[in-house]
Formats: C-alpha cells, sequence, structure tokens
C-alpha cells in the first residue's frame, strides 16, 4: 500500500532508502484498534467477514507482520460500511463491505456502544451510519491535493463520550496524503 499510494516514492525521494525501511519498521508497531474507556472500537477500516469476534481475537493478532490479503488484520485495515444489511465484496478488492447488522452485533458481542473509522474520505469529513453506531471521520481536507473535502476529528468528552465532530477546510500543504489515514479522536476528561 505505501508502494501504490506513493509514501514510499515521496520518502525514498525526500528522505532515503533507511527511512523507507524505518517507516515500514515502525507501521508494524502501530496499533490495529484501540477501544476507548470499554465503549469506543477505533479503527482505520472496519468489521469482519465473520460474526463472534470479540477484541480478545483482535489483542491476539500478530501484529508484526505485513498485513494478509484476507483475515481479521486485512478487514480490521481495509474494511468498508455498506448501506443494506449483511456482507458483500469490497469496491476495493480486498476487505469487504458490511451493514448496519454486523455493527451492532459486533458491538453488542463485545458490551461497545460505537465503531469510529477512517478509511474513505467524506465530503463533509465525517459521516454518520449504522443507526448512529458507525462513525467515518476523515482527517484529510482535500485529500491529495485535489477532492475538495472537508476534513474532520471527534472530541469525545468524558464521563459520557458524547462525540463532537469538528470539520475543517484545507490549507497549503505539501504533506503526502498517506498521513492522514487514521481516525483522529480526543478523549477529554
Amino acid at each position: 500500500m505505501n508502494k501504490i499510494y506513493g509514501f514510499e516514492g515521496e520518502v525514498r525521494s525526500k528522505l532515503s532508502e533507511t527511512f523507507v525501511e524505518l517507516f515500514a519498521e515502525v507501521f508494524c508497531y502501530l496499533p490495529l484498534a484501540h477501544v476507548i474507556n470499554q465503549k469506543v472500537f477505533v479503527v482505520h477500516g472496519g468489521l469482519f467477514s465473520v460474526d463472534g469476534v470479540k477484541l480478545s481475537d483482535i489483542r491476539a493478532i500478530d501484529r508484526f507482520c505485513e498485513p494478509p490479503e484476507e483475515g481479521l488484520m486485512c478487514e480490521l485495515l481495509w474494511s468498508d460500511p455498506q448501506p443494506c444489511p449483511g456482507r458483500g465484496p469490497s469496491k476495493r478488492g480486498v476487505g469487504l463491505s458490511f451493514g448496519a447488522d454486523v455493527t451492532r452485533r459486533f458491538l453488542q458481542d463485545n458490551n461497545l456502544d460505537l465503531v469510529v473509522r477512517s478509511h474513505e474520505v467524506k465530503d463533509e469529513g465525517y459521516e454518520i451510519e449504522h443507526d448512529g453506531k458507525l462513525i467515518t471521520v476523515f482527517s484529510a481536507p482535500n485529500y491529495c491535493d485535489q477532492m475538495g473535502n472537508k476534513g474532520a476529528f471527534i472530541r469525545f468528552e468524558a464521563p459520557d463520550l458524547k462525540p463532537n465532530i469538528v470539520t475543517f477546510s484545507a490549507v497549503v500543504s505539501n504533506l503526502c496524503c498517506f498521513y492522514y489515514c487514521l481516525p483522529i479522536v480526543f478523549l477529554l476528561e
């Protein structure tokens, strides 16, 4: 993915091959998901091709490898929500599409309230789907200097963890679009 979307080439041209290797190693240490106060599941992509996935299953994934083309790690990174129930093929060719019923079951199975993800450009910087149980938040305004979208982030304020979505427009930047592919959330206590 780093090569396909230009990150590797940009790092190589602006820094060196050593930094390409360093980034690849660092990425293997980034978490696949995070749970905020045992209620909000934060992930890059989405949910799974099978029901019954528990947080303990996610914790058990061997994170220190290149992502495979299938399985739980792949689905955490590359899956997307869909408006209809059930599961379907991914428009990206990796991961899958999942409906509100899949989101609801995952949240119930893990005693969670909300899924926050980031893996798709949204015109307004965010989109609330699946009966309010899934929020896509995309922090890169004017993605790759051509999409014209707003960016957004979410602030969760304790104790109720009600999401407060903040949107913003682009400013001049020369950062590679890859840097923006993580959901940005803040927990304020």
